[in-house]
């Protein structure tokens, strides 16, 4: 065995011990993974066990066959990844819950119960989470015999009936109230209940309600071919087009046993990098500005601006959205665009360096952000928080440096890492990153390869699958794409980190303040799209 996976061993031991039956071999490969299949008596014994190695939650899937479920999660430690599979019976779909031992597990497993009708075992929270009364109970719309236009009165052309029922946590006490926020925002922003239970100004509890933007992204993309699913996962989350375009092609390609050219793979990443700095940037002016310092706002929006401009004179789109292709990229950069970027990265250094020097110094601003929305390392690592949230309070990871992809794995990639865990401490990843980014950029610019920006994509075999684990701006996402018949897609799976770091804003929120919410929130920023599929 290599030095990757150098704690398998151990984790297979453990399972010898307690009599799991191995199907088939441990060693089954889903690139970059190992692959354990159990027989669904031994899936606690193994979650048991491999919760004992302190392995991080990532993931759960599940695909239909003709007389069962197959059901895969995945783990991280060290950089490696390990999928967990088993098969339960399609008419008693009954699996043993993670949650109690994985709390990042709790809202996955209660959106395969909501789209597969797949049931879990000592789960603490039997609430619906996705259908929000867009379908009958007993429908569940990723099950084959659903179509993807609805059913019955259920379908897009009739209005959603109101849900109104939710059983939010009811706070009771002397002075105790309650404080409704959403679905629908001030804001442009996309709609996201928040329930509080507060006692004066300070916030006792907060409960989340999300999945008001049901896209059925997991359903319209049965049957594409591959160009078409990378559209798809390009419209997942707007503001992550680029990392989920890559991920999706990530895993097809491997899928399909393609080999990128190099230039290809510097394009991608020059594209990956841009769209890491840009919302970064956005992040940091929303942030200032919701503490009543709107100096930063107007000068991120000025370079925000400016940097999307030079990517769409690079890349001929803002957000860079369908460059990426299956099998590489559809757009070169021209010397000429290299030198315009190369020359707006040391303009941008520049401008963060000073604001950054500005933001030490402002007082007011560290009053109002220092300690509050802290989240500590323990329930970060807990949740299995990633990104910017997860490096902000001691969890160091990040998929460029740990689990590094081509180009990544030819630099040394320079990422942040505090313990403070508050939110001057996720403003100050935000930066550290735009800093590192820069110069990584600078990198791929001057060294990008001299060969072709794509390769002619061939059908892929039934039933090849692949994974997809890239290290966008919010942290890991991970895809698990598989094909069918005629290289059409079977299964498409995307993951956006905020599915893990959605769950922080209710424990970082507890015990400030009301007013403090909308920093606190902005400093998670959560996809509303990316987290509900």
């Amino acid at each position: 065995m290599s030095e990757r996976f150098a704690w398998l061993p151990n984790l297979l031991a453990q399972f010898d011990q307690e009599h799991v039956l191995i199907r088939g071999s441990s060693r089954l490969l889903l690139k970059p993974s190992h692959v354990i299949h159990v027989e669904i008596e031994d899936w606690k014994a193994c979650v048991v066990q491999i919760a004992k190695q302190e392995c991080r939650w990532c993931a759960i899937w599940a695909e239909e066959y003709e007389t069962s479920f197959t059901i895969s999660s995945c783990y991280e430690k060290e950089g490696d990844y390990l999928v967990l599979l088993t098969e339960i019976d399609i008419d008693t779909p009954v699996l043993f819950s993670q949650t109690k031992l994985y709390p990042a597990a709790n809202r996955a497993e209660r959106h395969l119960r909501d789209m597969f009708g797949i049931s879990f075992t000592e789960h603490p929270d039997n609430r619906r989470w996705i259908r929000h009364q867009a379908w009958e109970k007993h429908e569940h719309p990723l099950r084959k015999s659903f179509p993807v236009q609805g059913v019955g009165d259920y379908n897009a052309a009739c209005p959603t009936p109101t849900d109104d029922g939710y059983d939010f946590l009811q706070a009771q006490g002397t002075g105790v109230y309650e404080i409704p926020v959403g679905p629908i925002h001030a804001g442009i922003i996309e709609p996201g209940h928040f329930r509080f239970q507060a006692v004066g100004e300070m916030i006792l509890n907060l409960e989340e309600r999300l999945g008001y933007t049901h896209k059925g992204i997991e359903k319209v993309a049965e049957g594409r071919e591959a160009h078409s699913l990378a559209r798809l996962a390009g419209r997942i989350s707007g503001d992550s087009t680029v990392a989920h375009t890559w991920a999706a092609c990530m895993a097809m390609e491997r899928a399909n046993y393609v080999k990128i050219p190099p230039r290809a793979n510097a394009l991608r990443a020059i594209m990956a990098e841009r769209e890491r700095i840009a919302n970064h940037l956005g992040d940091i002016g929303a942030i200032c500005n919701d503490v009543g310092f709107a100096f930063p706002f107007y000068q991120c929006g000025r370079l925000r601006e400016q940097w999307q401009r030079v990517s769409q004179l690079c890349f001929g789109h803002r957000l860079m959205m369908d460059c990426i292709i299956p099998g590489g990229v559809k757009t070169d950069l021209t010397d000429e665009f290299c030198t315009i970027s190369l020359e707006q990265i040391k303009y941008i250094y520049n401008e963060i360096n000073e604001l950054s020097a500005i933001l030490d110094r402002h007082t007011g601003l560290e009053d109002r952000l220092r300690t509050t929305g802290y989240l500590s390392p323990n329930l970060a690592k807990k949740l299995g928080c990633v990104g910017y949230v997860g490096k902000a309070s001691g969890q160091d990871y990040d998929v460029r440096r740990d689990s590094p992809y081509a180009p990544y794995d030819q630099f040394k990639i320079d990422t942040p890492v505090l313990h403070d865990g508050d939110v001057e401490a996720r403003l100050k990843i935000r930066i550290s990153e735009i800093i590192s980014s820069l110069s990584l950029l600078t990198q791929l610019m001057t060294k990008l390869p001299e060969d072709s920006i794509d390769y002619l994509w061939q059908t892929p075999f039934e039933a090849a699958e692949g994974l997809g684990i890239v290290e966008g701006w919010r942290g890991e996402i991970i895809t698990y794409v598989r094909f069918g018949k005629k290289g059409k897609v079977n299964r498409f799976f995307p993951r956006d980190p905020s599915c893990l770091i959605w769950p922080a804003l209710e424990l970082c929120i507890q015990d400030n303040i009301v007013p403090d919410f909308p920093v606190c929130n902005k400093s998670i920023n959560g996809s509303y799209s990316g987290h509900d599929l």
